[in-house]
């Protein structure tokens, strides 16, 4: 087990000490530490994860019982291409830990909703906008984006103007979707600035 330390703020031996702690609990489920900025970071195996968040949880040196955030990565030119990133907090230590768990772009990962309740609305966000599937999720639909929307739109490959636009149609008084239709002239882009000085010869 590797432990990189990165500082560019002040060195702080209790992150090291309770890095070198968690290592000591729960060796096999931790591939590797890392502290930057003052923050530790844990990357786990993706079926370890339940197990990870749950100690983290529960453990009377850890009560790390709120989760603060669900979010994604995607670094598309890697095999694993998707980092599924937690945030936790303990209020009692008044300190934060975050997760790392890295995917390839076809691969699942286990919901931890049944362990922190508020995973559920975090995870479909990470549905809807990445397509990482999250296994036994009680609900797993989209919630940012609309009913019938094509591709998730976060992903690195998803087109800027992406597959539909959805507009206004006054004669028939309907809103309809239609495939995007990007006229020539907007293809067409003059670079020259107006505010330009020009010079005398």
């Amino acid at each position: 087990m590797y432990i990189y330390i990165f500082f560019f703020m002040n060195n702080n031996k209790i992150f090291k000490d309770f890095a070198n702690l968690l290592i000591n609990l729960i060796p096999k489920f931790i591939k590797d530490v890392l502290i930057i900025h003052n923050e530790l970071i844990l990357i786990i195996n993706n079926n370890d994860l339940k197990n990870v968040v749950f100690f983290l949880k529960n453990h009377s040196y850890t009560q790390y019982k709120i989760l603060c955030d669900i979010t994604a990565v995607d670094y598309i030119d890697r095999e694993e291409r998707f980092e599924v990133v937690y945030q936790l907090l303990s209020i009692v230590y008044g300190a934060r830990i975050r997760l790392k768990v890295l995917l390839t772009e076809n691969q699942a990962i286990e919901s931890i909703s049944m362990i922190h309740p508020s995973a559920n609305w975090y995870e479909r966000e990470v549905w809807d906008l990445f397509g990482i599937f999250f296994m036994n999720h009680p609900d797993l639909r989209r919630i940012l984006t609309d009913y019938g929307f094509e591709g998730h739109p976060l992903k690195k490959d998803f087109p800027l103007t992406g597959y539909l636009e959805v507009r206004y149609d006054a004669s028939i008084k309907q809103v309809i979707s239609e495939p995007v239709d990007i006229t020539q002239e907007f293809r067409n882009f003059n670079f020259s600035s107006p505010w330009e000085i020009k010079t005398k010869n």
